[in-house]
């Protein structure tokens, strides 16, 4: 790798988050071509938190956009702050102005407020913007984000057609609860995070918790790394992995069946997962 990709891998690595070569070279990619990236695979692999880690590497701030069933763009990117116009309007029409003149001046900056996309582009300092689980929106918001994601700008019927100030980082994750149009995907340089493997996950453990002998954590991730072979519902996420083997220190550095029955609340969230793992203990932990 060049020596450019090499800092921004060790910039991650020192912002907490350890990636993978061709994902620090899809990230250096979009940075430089300045292109948003679309991050897909399943949920807790660390595409939120790359974005997160992004943002802290560069000092630039983060701004989310959490998406949801049924987010428009009064949520997204602007909402007229109706009780101030309101105001306004009464204010002007107790005035030798009238009511008329009132009307004809709320549709202004001074009146709008922004949501997380306009502020991202109208932000005067570069930032990180995050649009976290993209699939979960319906399609017409997809739609509606190319114009942003393609030109840098968005068109506001009263303002306008309003331009980034500065061009942002994008990170749009996505879950693939459902297939993205490919429209979006045209717009986006692409990477899927999947599950990491044991090497990964080992280092991702010795960076979040620290101190514990190299034996023990090959033993929780050697089991974590099964259990994500057998058919559960949800299979761990890395946070999850982090948060059983902290919980798994605390108990006494022993993987025995009786600690990890006790600590697999915070590893597994649903019961018949944890209850079909318990009844498997024997055969994961030979």
């Amino acid at each position: 790798m060049t020596d450019a990709i090499e800092i921004m891998k060790k910039k991650l690595g020192d912002s907490g988050y350890l990636a993978e070569n061709v994902l620090v070279m899809t990230l250096f990619l979009a940075e430089q071509m300045e292109k948003p990236l679309l991050l897909e695979g399943p949920a807790g692999v660390g595409k939120t938190e790359l974005a997160k880690a992004w943002a802290r590497m560069d000092g630039r701030r983060l701004i989310r956009l959490q998406c949801y069933e049924g987010l428009d763009e009064s949520k997204a990117l602007y909402e007229w702050n109706y009780q101030k116009q309101l105001l306004y309007i009464q204010i002007e029409a107790l005035s030798d102005k009238g009511w008329e003149a009132g009307r004809q001046h709320i549709f202004t900056e001074e009146f709008l407020l922004r949501r997380p996309l306009l502020e991202a582009l109208t932000s005067p300092q570069p930032v990180v913007l995050l649009i976290d689980e993209i699939d979960k929106s319906d399609p017409e918001f997809e739609s509606f984000l190319l114009e942003a994601l393609s030109d840098w700008q968005v068109t506001i019927p009263e303002l306008g057609t309003i331009s980034a100030v500065t061009k942002p980082h994008v990170v749009l994750t996505s879950n693939s609860t459902r297939e993205l149009g490919d429209a979006l995907r045209r717009r986006c340089l692409h990477f899927y995070i999947d599950y990491p493997d044991f090497e990964r996950e080992m280092a991702i453990v010795e960076l979040h918790a620290p101190g514990l002998e190299r034996k023990f954590m090959e033993q929780l991730v050697e089991f974590i790394q099964n259990i994500r072979k057998q058919p559960l519902k949800k299979p761990p996420s890395v946070t999850e992995s982090v948060d059983w083997v902290r919980a798994m220190s605390l108990i006494g550095q022993e993987i025995i069946p009786d600690n990890v029955r006790m600590t697999l609340t915070a590893l597994l969230k649903y019961t018949k997962d944890r209850d079909y793992v318990v009844e498997k203990l024997p055969f994961l932990l030979k």
